[in-house]
């Protein structure tokens, strides 16, 4: 006979017998009085209305009281196995059905809260699935972040059955595509909107000087901090050190005329506007090596886009507006340095124009607009009523502008693993597409395509920024302001494969001198930078699916593209 836990009580002849299938808390006493069908030692198997019919060996115990934590039953006949099941306890029915309550509780939670992990039974509406693995659907690429291979997934998920569900709704967004001329704003319209910038940077600029700048006075003393109230110094660290060497050097390059104080002030030449994720970066960093070409303290202010509507960082929300002095703060540097050439020339060389200018680089100038609801009136459909290009355009007519471009499919992987902070994946990436174009979907529905490529609300609502690879819209916007050539544009496939052409046509767009073959040597030959990060490419590809997904959706944006560029590079198609 098997004995449950350590049990080492002794079984003898002489101690009471007791029911083993009613009679389990036992008694000092020696008499279950509350069992009804036992009656202490004359309990008898075959009388018993419990025990009837079964042969049952009996528990014998001694008179001690045991806490028992489990009854060991003990059959004679082994087949009779399912009698067991009819005779559970109350108690450990009730503990069953109180554990399948809280069980289903917890799954009805989960549901609810639509959690895409865990014990989600029911499939998330935006888990589209995925091609088999199809080396037809690959580009070739050439990039240094592009040339990974596609895995296949190991997810038991299938990817392709859903494709035709979210193919409808790219249909409906080509659909509703429109491409609308916006109506430029006079002068006077952004005037009344921004009347401090425009009391500030004045209408002519120096005759002299290639690069847009002008004198100010400075109406401070010696004793006056010209920075103290910068906010790009006030509001971040990396920036100090730069301002306090401007603050040394400060009083050593202000002009003295008739016992007044006057400073340079200049505006870029030039802008870098975009896109993020398309090369800005290395174009920047080979860029500032030429020895004619300046930039902004940082590379990216900025400004127009946010910091002059308070905007520090997307996910903060709204602070102190930057004003117009605070920007130019950071063309200091580079407004010494044209000074000083301008006082040699007027000395030694009276009317030989300058040579320097200077870049900014901020990748968002060319697509943020997403601040335009909370400070302008709305306008007709949702549309914005005054771009970034038309406060430039206002103040600099004759500004030049580069964007680099990139497969708009390339651009948003990209984007993704870059700004993604945890659980990145191809499966992950998927599903934020997804759900991305059912958001787009919804608002092409009720409106404007630029009212949807504008809206604040919209842009923030979608996980990943499908809205970055619409390029043509931003451009014909843009050239609704500038003339054609005044604006660059260069893929960033093609300066990855031949850097040294590349930046030959930025130096005569922006008519810089030649280089010697030393200094060109310096530009061209420099390691590519701001490239995937290491764990980033670890992650492989996009899935196939969303590869071909998304080729459909910018397809219509890309055909526009190519028609406005006339050139077919601009439709990247697969090779």
């Amino acid at each position: 006979m098997a004995v449950l836990g350590s049990l080492t009580q002794e079984f003898n002849s002489s101690n009471m017998r007791y029911c083993i299938n009613c009679c389990i808390h036992l008694l000092p006493d020696d008499l279950h009085r509350q069992c009804f069908t036992c009656c202490g030692s004359n309990h008898n198997n075959q009388k018993c209305p419990v025990c009837k019919g079964e042969n049952k060996i009996p528990l014998y115990t001694d008179s001690k009281q045991m806490k028992l934590l489990a009854v060991l039953e003990v059959r004679t006949d082994h087949s009779e196995s399912w009698n067991g099941f009819f005779c559970l306890r109350k108690g450990k029915l009730c503990s069953l059905m109180f554990g399948l309550i809280i069980m289903t509780l917890v799954m009805a939670s989960y549901i609810l809260t639509g959690a895409k992990h865990g014990l989600l039974l029911i499939p998330s509406p935006f888990h589209y699935g995925a091609f088999t693995s199809n080396p037809s659907l690959m580009d070739n690429e050439s990039l240094s972040d592009m040339k990974d291979h596609y895995q296949p997934s190991k997810m038991n998920i299938s990817y392709v059955k859903d494709y035709p569900s979210i193919k409808l709704i790219i249909d409906t967004i080509t659909s509703k595509i429109e491409f609308m001329t916006r109506q430029r704003p006079d002068l006077e319209e952004l005037r009344k909107q921004e009347p401090h910038m425009f009391s500030v940077i004045p209408n002519k600029f120096l005759p002299n000087s290639k690069n847009p700048c002008w004198y100010e006075e400075y109406r401070g003393n010696t004793t006056t901090d010209p920075y103290a109230t910068n906010s790009y110094a006030l509001y971040s660290r990396r920036f100090r050190t730069i301002f306090d060497y401007l603050r040394k050097v400060f009083w050593n390059h202000l002009y003295h005329y008739k016992d007044k104080h006057y400073r340079l002030r200049c505006l870029p030449h030039f802008y870098i506007i975009g896109q993020p994720k398309c090369g800005t970066t290395d174009l920047y960093d080979r860029l500032r090596l030429h020895p004619d070409v300046r930039f902004s303290a940082i590379k990216e202010p900025h400004w127009w886009t946010r910091k002059r509507f308070g905007i520090i960082r997307l996910r903060d929300g709204f602070h102190d507006r930057y004003p117009v002095e605070d920007y130019l703060d950071l063309f200091d540097l580079a407004a010494h340095q044209i000074q000083g050439v301008l006082q040699s020339e007027a000395a030694n060389e009276r009317g030989q124009m300058n040579n320097i200018i200077i870049g900014e680089a901020s990748a968002s100038t060319m697509w943020d607009n997403n601040a335009w609801i909370f400070f302008y009136d709305n306008s007709t459909e949702g549309e914005p009523p005054f771009l970034i290009q038309d406060f430039i355009h206002a103040f600099q007519p004759n500004a030049k502008l580069i964007i680099m471009l990139r497969d708009p499919v390339e651009r948003l992987y990209s984007d993704y693993l870059y700004f993604a902070s945890a659980n990145k994946s191809a499966e992950d990436f998927h599903e934020k597409v997804a759900e991305s174009l059912q958001l787009f979907e919804n608002c092409v529905l009720d409106y404007s395509l630029r009212a949807c490529v504008y809206n604040n609300t919209l842009n923030n609502a979608m996980p990943v920024r499908l809205q970055v690879g619409l390029y043509v819209v931003y451009l014909l916007d843009w050239l609704t302001v500038f003339d054609k050539d005044q604006i660059l544009v260069l893929r960033l496939e093609d300066h990855a494969s031949n850097v040294k052409y590349t930046m030959h046509m930025v130096f005569q767009f922006l008519d810089l001198e030649p280089l010697s073959e030393k200094q060109e040597a310096l530009i061209t030959k420099s390691p590519a930078s701001n490239t995937r990060r290491p764990e980033d490419r670890s992650l492989g590809p996009m899935l196939p699916t969303t590869k071909a997904i998304l080729r459909d959706f910018y397809r219509p944006f890309n055909t526009k593209l190519a028609q406005v560029l006339f050139d077919d590079a601009f439709l990247w198609k697969r090779t």
